[in-house]
């Protein structure tokens, strides 16, 4: 397993639109089990395959308390559908965005149809945080970021800011 880099705004591939897998291999687990150590390194609850720069329909995600056991899971090709008409406002951050948070509303309760990790169908119905987190993970699929919900000046603010971030680490790296 490797901790792989997370890539951030503005990298043009966070606009990709990811590929379905053909099946869940040996190379499909190293890369999920990339993904969840690279998480859990830059201290993430969810992590689309395409934030690592692999444009997969792949996403791993672990919602464990800091209190609780680790509890890792990992959807291949998923498929939202039957979202319930109730929004639910979730402040979200994103490991692509560091450092900015702001709210996003988002359907309560979805259904989720997917691959597990040794490739076996499942189908369950997704509430609270985890709906939130499989959607917005969901939207990493599309090409969508979650500031692209936000009005344009929070995005160019949000893009700016990590920009600058990214500026002052390669400044602190050089010295």
């Amino acid at each position: 397993m490797a901790v792989r880099e997370i890539i951030t705004v503005p990298d043009p591939r966070l606009k990709l639109v990811s590929k379905p897998v053909d099946r869940v291999d040996d190379d499909l687990r190293e890369l999920m089990d990339d993904m969840l150590q690279s998480m859990y390194a830059a201290d993430g609850i969810g992590l689309a395959a395409i934030q690592v720069g692999e444009p997969k329909r792949v996403i791993v995600m672990d919602l464990a308390k800091a209190d609780e056991a680790p509890q890792p899971r990992f959807f291949v090709n998923p498929v939202l559908s039957d979202p319930s008409d109730t929004l639910q406002p979730y402040e979200e951050g994103c490991l692509s965005v560091p450092t900015v948070f702001d709210e996003v509303e988002r359907p309560d309760r979805i259904k989720i149809e997917y691959l597990d990790y040794d490739g076996q169908r499942r189908e369950e119905i997704a509430e609270g945080m985890f709906a939130v987190c499989i959607q917005h993970e969901m939207d990493h699929l599309e090409g969508i970021l979650f500031i692209d919900y936000l009005s344009r000046l929070k995005r160019q603010r949000a893009v700016a800011r990590v920009k600058k971030l990214e500026k002052d680490k390669t400044r602190e790296d050089a010295a």
